[in-house]
């Protein structure tokens, strides 16, 4: 669907469609870089408690149980990766 999908620079393929919020998939991308969850509250201007809580949840929703195995979805799950 349509709805399912998050356009923009990201690139999003189906974080709507995993129930992803918006905040989830720029914490998602900004966590695969490598930044820290102290680096990742400064870019977006939060706690780094909020930014925790948010890799939870995402952990949680994409059934995955670290960082590095988020990023891998995040990899294989952008648009026009042809997987």
């Amino acid at each position: 669907m349509l709805e399912d999908r998050v356009k923009g620079e990201n690139g999003w393929t189906d974080g709507r469609a995993r129930g992803l919020s918006q905040r989830e998939l720029e914490v998602l991308e900004i966590a695969s870089r490598g930044d820290t969850n102290a680096e990742i509250a400064g870019e977006l201007g939060v706690s780094v408690h909020a930014v925790k809580f948010h890799l939870g949840s995402i952990y949680r929703k994409l059934g995955v149980g670290n960082r590095t195995e988020a990023a891998v979805w995040l990899l294989e799950h952008r648009a026009g990766d042809g997987r």
